[in-house]
């Protein structure tokens, strides 16, 4: 390549440009072919090449000579290469002009490339700087919490339960009753014929006054089977003297925000102070708005209060496992992070409990992207609502299980979370009700860091600059880049999550496989295109989980279910790091065939469908 970059030197037997003439050059050295004639400045050392007999001038009219580069004096010698030159038999000769736009290309490439490789260096470290910081302010929130010194910053005081039968001592259980707020508990659902008993059952188990609380099921399903039985079960429910609505809507629009808008407008919910809501397949212990209500009742200026997730069916496959690293990640670092330095994270739009008039004060639920949760949060943070995560209170809930299902639900938060930051970015920026270390918290690390960047580099740069790096002589990346920043990153990782030390291989290349369809997601969020809202409800499997606990790790398929779990992006992204892979085990020195060809087989083996589990209830 060096060669073919510099010219060589000019000898006795080179001929010198003269006005109205070419220079007699002679032709490159071709190991795999006989040399050609033409002309060749970009050749090779001059003992290499063949002695052959000078080529003859070729005469030039005075106009053409006055016009062509080659006769002024300032013109580059070179200049010949952009110009098409035809001997006197009238054979074009254009093998010089075919191979200087090939190094031209080559060089571009390489320019192009180092670009790339310093810009996703420079993404990687902002990632890392990140995590450091949330990771440390999390360790130190935890300390704070284990040593109950949460009391000294929020107040708290537990709920006088009336007892039955204890109005001999001054006051009866209405008097006791009435220091209760009133709280409606919220369930929407879809066609979830699988949980949908497992979800109500719970809410109506909660530990509560009976005329202090509201249970509404907001049912939006299609299959007229499954609408009535969702109303039967609410129906038997209020037999036994629990106070439970079932509503219902004429069409779908808003999907689940619409569906908490219109239950919000009911009169009976217009009463209630605060609002927790559950998604259809959590299960809330009894005891959980013992928990959390008091949090709302004693802080004034807290919004909401959060509680962690548990997966009541994590250990089913591998790719649930690894969910559940990702989650317990996001909960222990994030959201706990969030809450003790800003007093603000991102809702997850279930296991929560709202204040009813931090709603309204917001502009109430929207609908303008498929993360109503988050957007709700935003507007109240930018309003000077106060956030809670508490990690102990704990509620369960169910991971996707299908590979299938996994990408719709990843596709809906990456998607709606990057259309909401260009929604409301300079909203965000001419807010004048919050300081500006929120404000800088809010667009650089809530949105531009996590759900911007996070998505778009870790698919560029594992996944396609790398690959591509060891194709391009004179690309490299440094060790720091390639070596220390994945290995901090997943050390962080691993600190929050002990007890999965020995998957985190199967993380590290399982989230380098979804960060394409992550980086696709939020592409389509920030151009939002046609797909920026499209919704699809998670798909649920509920009790029939406890029948299938004993899947592998890796599950096959049917031969009559290959087609339609075969992912063709998958497949073509795996045959280009394969290349890739191997002309650096042939040919290149980098040694990332070591990681091209790992992560090629994981997406082969997820391009296939030998991931996760087919769904129970299909």
């Amino acid at each position: 390549m060096v060669s073919l970059l510099h010219s060589e030197p000019p000898t006795k037997h080179r001929a010198r440009v003269r006005p109205g003439n070419f220079p007699h050059i002679r032709p490159i050295q071709n190991v795999l072919a006989p040399p050609l004639p033409g002309p060749g400045w970009l050749g090779v050392a001059a003992h290499h090449r063949p002695q052959l007999p000078p080529v003859p001038p070729i005469p030039f009219k005075k106009a053409q000579a006055d016009e062509s580069c080659c006769t002024r004096p300032h013109a580059h010698p070179s200049a010949w290469l952009f110009r098409s030159v035809r001997s006197k038999q009238g054979t074009p000769i254009q093998f010089q002009m075919a191979e200087a736009w090939a190094v031209a290309a080559l060089t571009a490439a390489a320019w192009a490339l180092r670009a790339a490789v310093w810009a996703c260096l420079a993404a990687s470290a902002m990632l890392v700087a990140e995590a450091a910081y949330m990771g440390l302010a999390s360790l130190v929130a935890a300390m704070l919490w284990r040593w109950r010194r949460l009391d000294e910053r929020y107040r708290w005081e537990p709920m006088p339960m009336p007892v039955p039968g204890s109005g001999a001592g001054g006051r009866d259980d209405v008097e006791a009753a009435a220091d209760f707020p009133m709280v409606l508990v919220q369930i929407p659902m879809y066609n979830e014929r699988e949980v949908y008993k497992l979800s109500i059952a719970a809410a109506c188990a909660l530990t509560w006054p009976p005329d202090r609380i509201v249970i509404q099921v907001l049912d939006d399903s299609t299959d007229p089977i499954i609408k009535e039985l969702v109303e039967l079960e609410c129906q038997d429910w209020a037999t036994k003297k629990i106070n439970i609505k079932y509503e219902v809507r004429d069409n779908r629009k808003g999907y689940k925000a619409g569906a908490l808008k219109k239950g919000m407008e009911h009169i009976y919910a217009k009463q209630c102070d605060f609002v927790a809501i559950f998604d259809a397949d959590f299960q809330p212990e009894p005891d959980f708005l013992l928990k959390t209500i008091p949090f709302l009742v004693h802080n004034p200026k807290i919004a909401l209060v959060q509680a962690r997730w548990e997966f009541v069916n994590y250990d089913v496959c591998l790719m649930t496992r690894i969910q559940k690293m990702s989650l317990d990640y996001h909960f222990k670092v994030e959201q706990e992070s969030g809450s003790f330095v800003y007093s603000f994270f991102g809702f997850n739009g279930t296991a929560g409990v709202w204040r009813v008039s931090a709603i309204n004060q917001s502009g109430g639920w929207k609908d303008r992207t498929t993360v109503e949760d988050m957007d709700l949060a935003v507007r109240a943070g930018l309003k000077g609502w106060e956030f809670l995560y508490v990690g102990d209170i704990r509620v369960k809930s169910e991971l996707p299980s299908t590979f299938k299902a996994y990408r719709h639900q990843q596709h809906r938060w990456t998607c709606g979370a990057a259309n909401l930051f260009r929604k409301m970015a300079w909203e965000i920026i001419t807010n004048k009700e919050v300081s500006i270390w929120k404000k800088h918290h809010l667009l650089y690390s809530f949105f531009f860091v996590r759900r911007v960047i996070a998505p778009l580099v870790t698919f560029l740069f594992y996944c396609v600059v790398i690959p591509l790096s060891a194709m391009v002589p004179g690309v490299s990346i440094p060790l720091w880049g390639l070596v220390y920043i994945p290995t901090a990153i997943t050390c962080m990782n691993a600190i929050r999550n002990p007890g999965s030390l020995h998957l985190m291989p199967f993380w590290i290349l399982f989230e380098n496989v979804m960060s394409m369809h992550r980086m696709r997601a939020a592409v389509t969020g920030l151009l939002e295109t046609a797909r920026a809202n499209d919704w699809v409800v998670t798909e649920k499997v509920g009790d029939l989980v406890k029948d299938d606990l004993d899947v592998p790790l890796l599950e096959p398929v049917k031969p009559t279910e290959c087609v339609e779990r075969i992912y063709f992006p998958e497949l073509l992204l795996a045959l280009l790091l394969l290349i890739c892979a191997s002309y650096d085990f042939v040919l290149g020195s980098h040694k990332y065939y070591l990681y091209l060809y790992l992560q090629a087989f994981a997406y082969v083996v997820m391009g296939f469908g030998f991931v996760g589990t087919k769904t129970p209830c299909s």
